[in-house]
């Protein structure tokens, strides 16, 4: 059967079931989102009434849970009488119905006023019997909605993307140089001023220019709360992330006090910049504040702190800075660092929460039951992993998914090392030289899309799809040898899905014309040459 991600255990069973219009379904309490997600999506597709059963008995699909499977765990079995689901808790039945779902034809993926087809399909579900559990518990997609702004509609029909695929994270990455998108009540010129900025930068590397458009937006608290609902109806967390100490220029820019230099706007270039926060107590009590709002918003056990590429010149060039860092006790910038971090990890543990961030908030000391985010190949998810913390796999080689398809001149955005959708499927979040006793810390891996040249929906689907596809199976399936080997043909089938749902994903041959752009600088690197850059980041974490 062509499932992507490959479940566990598939078996074939006499019969199957025919979809009418008198069937109708039941679930248990605690399965009630699966249940109308599933109900949805057929009346959808469909148009059949598929009313709520009162009883089990009467019920032609039956959602129930199984205490003894883990909470994701499911068994799909289709037999002539009915469809049962048995799930160990709610996600799992979200995976049950989204299995259930591509066991029929490509069609009951279509959106709403997407898409007609002039012939029904046989809404028959095959006989079958499915035994299925993820291998790794965070699958995860990382959304940057900094540098370009994406409407609420949009990440609606982007969860609905990672459901379909069994993916269960979504970092969204809301605060940067380039735009601060979060509504902070408490601190409105963040959002006012910060949320916008008066031009954007046109590709990369030596020749990039601006296009003279401003360019801005940010999500009321009332549309993270919307976001946060959708997601946790569709078996997905939310996961919000407030850069700092680096990657602060919208901030400054909304209230001067916070960094060294006064910015008038945001930032219009793509790269790291050059400023960072004052770390005084002023910034200390700001910071804290807004994530008080964000912990009001956001249910996730981890909130993201960032904690990357942050420069410290200004650090070192500021006397009041280094007086601080003396009375401390403190010998380098790198524990300046990771003295303000556990500041703030002190916080968000006095609110229930722990701190989520990349793989330099190992520098000058790992912060107390932080979960780290390893970017800069494995080097930050060993340590992690040996020092007790648990690691969420983002190498940028294999799974940054701005990074161009191919060597093509006609690629869109030539940046990056070239990703295939193969490269992909092989990722194993598993590091080669951890011992086997520390993998339970490898708790799953993330893709992370960064927008400086995505920037708008199509150019989302291009960048995303179909290797967000091998990404899910990835985390899901693994490295299972059957599964690998059939990837490649059960995707071919698998776009089918992706047509219904009006994804426009990048073609195997290559580039459509409306996605090329000729003449747009890039600055793509080699494979071995990054390799050994990143290499030289990362020696001072041992």
């Amino acid at each position: 059967m062509d499932l992507v991600p490959l479940p566990a255990r598939v078996t074939t069973t006499p019969g199957g079931f025919a979809l009418t219009a008198g069937l109708r379904i039941h679930a248990d309490g605690a399965l009630a989102d699966a249940a109308r997600v599933l109900q949805t999506a057929l009346r959808t597709a469909i148009g059949i009434p598929l009313g709520t059963a009162a009883s089990a008995e009467d019920a032609g699909i039956l959602l129930q849970q199984d205490p003894r499977l883990e909470d994701e765990a499911y068994v799909l079995e289709v037999t002539p009488e009915r469809i049962r689901i048995d799930a160990g808790g709610e996600r799992g039945a979200h995976w049950a119905a989204q299995t259930l779902l591509q066991l029929l034809p490509p069609q009951v993926h279509r959106r709403a006023g997407i898409g007609t087809d002039s012939a029904s399909p046989d809404w028959h579900v095959p006989p079958v019997r499915i035994e299925d559990a993820p291998r790794f518990a965070w699958r995860g997609l990382m959304l940057d909605t900094a540098r370009h702004f994406f409407p609420v509609h949009e990440v609606l029909r982007l969860i609905d993307l990672l459901a379909m695929h069994r993916l269960n994270v979504l970092h969204l990455h809301l605060t940067d140089d380039q735009g601060w998108r979060a509504e902070i009540r408490a601190y409105p010129r963040l959002t006012s001023v910060g949320g916008w900025r008066p031009s954007s930068q046109i590709g990369s590397g030596p020749g990039a220019t601006q296009d003279g458009r401003p360019h801005g937006g940010f999500y009321t608290q009332e549309d993270l709360r919307e976001i946060v609902a959708y997601a946790a109806a569709h078996g997905i967390a939310v996961v919000p992330e407030i850069e700092m100490p680096g990657h602060v220029q919208a901030a400054i820019a909304a209230y001067p006090e916070l960094g060294f230099v006064a910015e008038e706007h945001p930032w219009t270039r793509w790269g790291v910049n050059p400023h960072a926060l004052r770390l005084d107590e002023p910034t200390i009590a700001f910071f804290c504040t807004v994530l008080d709002e964000i912990i009001d918003i956001f249910p996730s056990p981890v909130i993201g702190i960032g904690g990357d590429e942050c420069r410290k010149d200004e650090w070192r060039a500021d006397p009041a800075t280094q007086r601080r860092k003396a009375e401390l006790g403190l010998d380098t910038e790198e524990q300046l660092q990771a003295w303000f971090l556990s500041r703030i990890d002190a916080h968000l543990r006095s609110r229930g929460r722990r701190v989520y961030g990349f793989d330099e908030i190992l520098e000058g000391g790992l912060v107390s039951e932080a979960t780290v985010a390893s970017w800069r190949g494995t080097a930050g998810a060993v340590i992690a992993a040996r020092r007790g913390a648990d690691v969420v796999m983002c190498p940028e080689d294999t799974v940054y998914l701005d990074y161009r398809q191919s060597a093509l001149p006609e690629e869109p955005i030539p940046v990056g090392v070239v990703t295939t959708i193969a490269q992909v499927r092989a990722f194993d979040p598993i590091p080669a030289d951890l011992e086997p006793e520390h993998h339970g810390r490898i708790v799953g891996g993330q893709g992370n899309l960064w927008t400086e040249h995505v920037d708008s929906a199509r150019r989302l689907d291009y960048q995303l799809f179909p290797r967000l596809c091998a990404l899910a199976e990835a985390l899901w399936s693994g490295q299972d040898p059957s599964a690998v080997a059939s990837f490649a043909d059960r995707l071919d089938e698998h776009l089918a899905r992706l047509d219904a749902a009006g994804v426009e994903y990048r073609p195997a041959s290559g580039p459509h014309p409306w996605q090329q752009r000729p003449g747009v600088p890039g600055q793509p690197y080699d494979r071995a040459e990054r390799a050994a850059e990143i290499a030289r980041l990362t020696s001072n974490l041992a």
